[in-house]
């Protein structure tokens, strides 16, 4: 660790720590939000400026991590507010190192907007359900597998601009956060997208990235996961089949797969899904990021 990113850490751990001061303690920088209000299981980005050329910044929100990139006359970096977050005032904390000075701290609270979730109930196979000790065992293993995969920070900025559908029609997908009951037990809320289309329909990339993992998982089926830089990746499960393979860098609109209903699924469809970090957060949220560049 570099002596610059050592004294930023240190600040960033200091300010987390320490109670809470006047926002104005750091007059010098000017910091908004993207939604001002964001809800549960979106994503929103922070955009800081009044920082010099060469400025250093870490932060983080609700105690995630956040990953800044240049943007404008500022920096920049997306925030996930997850599925589960609580309405509410949530605390930000920033600690910046101008070049040739002392760090310098900031801090504030956004508040998260109440977001209800539909009640989704199923009726699934039994084996589907109740897994034996064997599938169960690599059902666990497979999940942890994804959250490792989430919980690694790519440094490159891979996306730009828009990001597009997954499968071509502008048509919203459904189910994202139902809280599920599947044959009268409760589950983990859907943390994605349903798009309904045709076995063999076409699957594209929602933005530029490199592939980071293809394979076959017993609740996703085939999928591709797409790492798109700075901690935020795309999930496309369900797959018929995939046309990428793991390490290929993909642009935005390319093809990498068809919908299929591999996995635990009832038909044919596609889940779409995003993280950034840890946090579970709607595709959809994406289209309407207001980032250009």
């Amino acid at each position: 660790m570099t002596p610059a990113r050592a004294a930023i850490v240190a600040a960033l751990a200091l300010l987390i720590a320490a109670p809470p001061l006047p926002t104005a303690a750091v007059p010098w920088l000017h910091v908004t939000w993207h939604p001002a209000r964001p809800r549960p299981g979106t994503v929103a980005w922070v955009h800081v400026q009044g920082t010099a050329e060469g400025t250093s910044m870490e932060g983080a929100v609700g105690g995630r991590p956040l990953s800044f990139f240049p943007h404008g006359d500022g920096q920049a970096a997306l925030v996930g507010f997850d599925i589960e977050t609580k309405a509410g005032p949530v605390r930000w904390t920033l600690a910046v190192l101008p070049p040739g000075a002392e760090p310098r701290a900031h801090h504030g609270r956004v508040i998260v907007q109440r977001r209800d979730f539909p009640v989704q109930r199923l009726t699934l196979p039994p084996a589907m359900v109740d897994l034996d000790k064997e599938t169960e065992q690599r059902a666990v293993r497979e999940g942890e597998q994804l959250r490792a995969l989430y919980r690694t920070i790519s440094p490159e900025r891979l996306w730009r601009g828009a990001f597009t559908h997954p499968v071509g029609a502008r048509v919203a997908g459904t189910n994202f956060g139902s809280r599920r009951i599947i044959n009268g037990q409760p589950r983990a809320p859907h943390g994605g997208a349903d798009y309904a289309a045709p076995q063999g329909t076409p699957v594209v990339a929602a933005n530029t990235g490199r592939v980071v993992l293809v394979a076959d998982y017993f609740f996703p089926g085939r999928l591709v996961a797409i790492d798109h830089g700075l901690g935020l990746h795309t999930l496309y499960f369900h797959l018929e089949r995939a046309s990428v393979v793991e390490g290929e860098r993909v642009e935005r609109g390319q093809l990498i797969g068809t919908v299929g209903a591999t996995g635990r699924a009832t038909g044919p469809h596609l889940h779409f899904g995003a993280q950034v970090g840890s946090a579970r957060i709607d595709p959809a949220s994406l289209f309407a990021l207001g980032i250009r560049d």
